[in-house]
């Protein structure tokens, strides 16, 4: 097992997950949980801001970056499946989870499955439930890139991502995800489109049991702040933090901000606090 470098760890069912831990003090744990069609290297700026604060697990999902992507169908149930079977692989029993949109969803359905392996709990950009219209509306999403090509998708998605003031000031960072983007296959990228539209976390919510925070950007237009607020509402004790200006993609805009937040909950979850 590798430390600072990729790694490669093997789930229940044989797929092979791309991974890096990132050692910190050791005071705490934090696996984090990309957004759709991303990879590890969209918690690198947060992973920098948290300074060896903790030590830091992050991982190309499946279907995404290096890791395998087997056919699907998929499911949130199944990604929080490899998320344990990664911290097994690593040794750890527990840790902070923190997910971003998707990785979000995956967040929460690894709460709803494996309770006692959370420590606390960071929802940004994300949503328990994307609707009554999500099957439709992100079938058409995947068979547009289905029939088009993921470029197809780049100036939808880039605006959905970033503030416009960030992406005029950033233009490396926003090149870099657009990058990451280009890089999806398709079938794997549609069949996690198709898992999103199908995921309905909102009956775990209030049976949750630990340090939650819940933020969203003021201007996101893909998970809005009234998704955040019914989260919180129906998490026992959830905090919820509304960030100004900013749109989907907090961690890459305002990655000290959401270090802030991990190290919170790197301290709420820590034992006897």
């Amino acid at each position: 097992m590798g430390e600072n470098t990729n790694s490669t760890a093997t789930t229940r069912d044989g797929a092979r997950l791309s991974y890096r831990l990132v050692k910190g003090s050791g005071q705490g744990r934090v696996v984090l949980v990309h957004s759709l069609a991303m990879d590890k290297t969209f918690w690198e700026p947060t992973v920098a801001e948290l300074g060896g604060f903790a030590d830091a697990l992050i991982f190309d999902c499946r279907g995404h970056g290096a890791t395998d992507k087997p056919a699907g169908p998929y499911s949130v149930e199944l990604f929080a499946d490899d998320v344990a079977d990664l911290m097994d692989h690593i040794g750890w029993k527990s840790a902070v989870v923190a997910g971003a949109s998707m990785g979000g969803c995956v967040a929460l359905a690894f709460a709803a499955n494996y309770p006692e392996r959370v420590e606390a709990l960071g929802l940004f950009d994300t949503t328990a439930w994307y609707g009554e219209n999500a099957p439709k509306a992100w079938a058409e999403r995947a068979d547009k890139a289905l029939a088009e090509g993921m470029a197809a998708l780049v100036g939808f998605q880039k605006t959905r991502w970033f503030s416009d003031g960030f992406r005029e000031a950033n233009p490396d960072a926003v090149e870099k995800a657009i990058g990451v983007f280009l890089k999806n296959e398709l079938p794997a990228y549609a069949a996690t489109c198709a898992m999103l539209g199908n995921a309905d976390l909102r009956a775990a919510l209030p049976s949750f049991d630990f340090p939650c925070r819940v933020a969203v950007g003021t201007e996101d237009y893909a998970t809005p702040p009234e998704m955040a607020r019914h989260m919180a509402e129906n998490i026992p004790g959830a905090s919820l933090f509304i960030l100004e200006g900013v749109r989907h993609f907090t961690p890459l805009e305002i990655p000290s901000t959401i270090a802030g937040h991990l190290k919170e909950l790197v301290k709420a979850g820590a034992p006897g606090s």
